[in-house]
């Protein structure tokens, strides 16, 4: 091959390479076309409430001044732009420092125990057991169970006059416990009610990460005389690393917002000691003289918080070797 030669196909494999860069633009058309619904009803549904509800947070709007109509009469919105005035006022007292601590400890602790308990069934279920697809059935259960339902039935279990387990106490020669009346039994109540829906998803995902482990590895290091716990930790817990960092990243931003266990099963109560800081944003949100811009910024601040903490995790993970 002559030198013209090789430079005319090394020309036109550089024209080729550039064709195929601009070429997936218009040659996935439908697929971006697949996709635009989609994008469009995230933009309606996520953005525009997003974006409204930071414009509000950055004003002093609330129930007397924002515009609505009334029949025939249009009342016009007399709120003011404030800046950054509702996120100093939040930042600066000491409710929302009361409210993030108790967060925080209602989010560490049900994510520990969804992860210690799912873990620990996960175990036993992907061993060889006597009706272990019941098992799996009965243990799922809870997850299949919309939050509001079993909000309301664990409230009924935690009355303290008609409840059963404070019937089961009184059977035994107990006395009653006032559940929901107390905060510290009240804390108590909503983090095992929390803990009982969220187990079975970390259960299902740490089964299903179990599931993916090759068995040859278990083998091998039986025959190298590796204890069950060797084995678990030098393999198992390894194993589901990726499963692990994924779950646990989402039951933290589910649990941080778990509005409806705290707001069905004690209200905030007693008082507002079992308030998180969703459930005190609704609170400013619709209750007594509607704050609408205080509720957005608390919101923008919940929001920012998980978002720090997302980027964090990753971060942190991938300085580790995770790919995630």
């Amino acid at each position: 091959m002559t030198v013209s030669t090789r430079k005319a196909a090394a020309t036109g494999e550089v024209t080729r390479g550039r064709r195929a860069r601009r070429r997936p633009a218009g040659a996935h058309w439908y697929a971006w076309a697949m996709v635009a619904p989609v994008l469009v009803v995230m933009l309606v549904l996520i953005g525009w409430p997003l974006a409204r509800g930071v414009y509000l947070s950055l004003t002093d709007a609330t129930e007397a001044n924002i515009g609505r109509t009334i029949g025939v009469n249009v009342i016009p919105s007399t709120y003011e732009f404030v800046g950054l005035e509702n996120y100093a006022r939040i930042l600066t007292s000491g409710l929302f420092w009361d409210k993030l601590l108790w967060t925080v400890i209602w989010t560490v602790v049900c994510v520990a125990l969804h992860y210690g308990i799912g873990l620990g069934l996960a175990v036993m279920l992907n061993r060889r057991l006597r009706f272990r697809s019941v098992y799996r059935v009965l243990l799922i259960l809870p997850w299949a169970v919309p939050a509001f339902v079993a909000a309301f039935i664990w409230r009924y279990l935690y009355n303290s006059d008609y409840g059963v387990i404070n019937g089961f106490l009184k059977l035994a020669g107990l006395g009653g416990v006032g559940w929901l009346d107390d905060p510290t039994t009240a804390k108590i109540a909503v983090i095992a009610v929390n803990v009982w829906i969220g187990v079975p998803f970390m259960m299902v995902a740490l089964l299903g990460g179990l599931q993916s482990i090759p068995a040859e590895l278990y083998e091998a290091a039986e025959v190298d005389g590796a204890s069950a716990w060797q084995r678990f930790r030098a393999i198992t817990l390894p194993g589901l690393s990726q499963v692990s960092s994924t779950v646990v990243l989402l039951g933290t931003i589910w649990t941080f917002n778990m509005f409806p266990i705290i707001f069905l099963v004690t209200r905030g109560g007693p008082g507002s000691e079992t308030e998180i800081l969703v459930t005190y944003a609704f609170r400013e949100a619709f209750t007594g003289i509607r704050n609408y811009s205080g509720s957005a910024a608390w919101g923008v601040i919940i929001l920012a918080m998980l978002v720090v903490l997302a980027v964090g995790y990753r971060r942190t993970l991938r300085s580790q070797g995770d790919p995630w």
